[in-house]
């Protein structure tokens, strides 16, 4: 499970350091795809396989789930870390996502996010303020039903 909040910096060559906790969930390698909310979404290859097979399970006949595919199948790149724990964000995944410098990794269960440190900021700013209003509308999704 991938937790908590991470701020880096990309290096002149657009490496990133990945935080230690999650390169040990990772095997030497991830996947790194277009997110939504520009950012980037970055799986284990364990997961990046069921991701795949849940959108490989939509018909081809609805248009929603071909574009979707399209963008997230076509903007992916297998990463490799370093031996410094470092991997190449590629130009264009840093260009979808506006990253220049400064940037946010966050965990969210099973995955991980990589956002520009000004849109994270951005994005934090907008949900705060709602975070009890989408808890209620959330909690009738749970398998608990709190």
């Amino acid at each position: 499970m991938f937790i908590g909040e991470h701020r880096h910096c990309l290096d002149d060559k657009g490496r990133v350091i990945i935080p230690a906790k999650f390169r040990e969930k990772l095997d030497g390698r991830f996947i790194l795809t277009r997110g939504l909310d520009v950012c980037l979404f970055a799986f284990t290859m364990d997961e990046w396989r069921l991701q795949e097979e849940k959108l490989s399970a939509l018909p081809m006949t609805m248009a929603d789930g071909r574009a979707f595919s399209r963008l997230f199948f076509s903007g992916a790149s297998e990463c490799e870390l370093d031996k410094q724990g470092r991997a190449l964000v590629p130009a264009h995944l840093r260009e979808y996502a506006r990253i220049e410098r400064d940037i946010v990794i966050i965990g969210v269960s099973s995955r991980f996010e990589i956002w520009a440190a000004e849109v994270w900021e951005e994005y934090l700013s907008r949900v705060s303020t709602a975070y009890e209003s989408i808890a209620e509308k959330l909690v009738s999704y749970g398998p608990n039903q709190q």
